[in-house]
């Protein structure tokens, strides 16, 4: 049985390896310096592995929004910051489990919203947020402008 935990300092390597390959703009070193600088914020940042046999399988990270969030009416709100399974561990329900995991931290800390974001030609992400009970809101694109 595959166990979902907070994530801990001996998760750091296995974690940052799943965040590289769900986040290629970084190195698996970056990816570990920002995950272990997350560990410190547990109040507002919520960090779950998911472990078989004692490796890094899946993770998700979430966090408590009390800004304004897309779709949402309330504050604060839990958000999906982002999630991932290895293609092995993959077909299980783990993803499921951990969205399920999260949405629990976030009901425990007053939150009645749980929200999330996806690319918007992401079809697969698209797909889980749906099969995992997110609805969607609205669909936007940013802007920028160099002064």
């Amino acid at each position: 049985m595959i166990a979902i935990v907070q994530a801990r300092p001996e998760h750091l390597d296995g974690w940052a390896a799943l965040r590289h390959a769900l986040w290629d703009e970084l190195t698996a070193a970056e990816h570990r310096a920002e995950a272990a600088e997350q560990l410190d914020e547990p109040d507002r940042l919520l960090n779950l592995v998911a472990l078989d046999g004692g490796e890094v399988v899946g993770f998700a990270e979430a966090a408590l929004r009390h800004d304004y969030v897309n779709g949402c009416e309330t504050s604060p709100v839990v958000f999906l910051e982002g999630i991932f399974v290895s293609a092995a561990a993959r077909g299980q329900g783990l993803a499921r489990r951990l969205c399920d995991a999260v949405a629990e931290w976030g009901r425990a800390r007053g939150c009645s919203e749980f929200a999330s974001d996806a690319y918007a030609d992401d079809a697969a992400s698209h797909a889980f947020h749906r099969a995992a009970g997110f609805a969607e809101t609205e669909r936007v694109v940013y802007f920028r402008r160099e002064l």
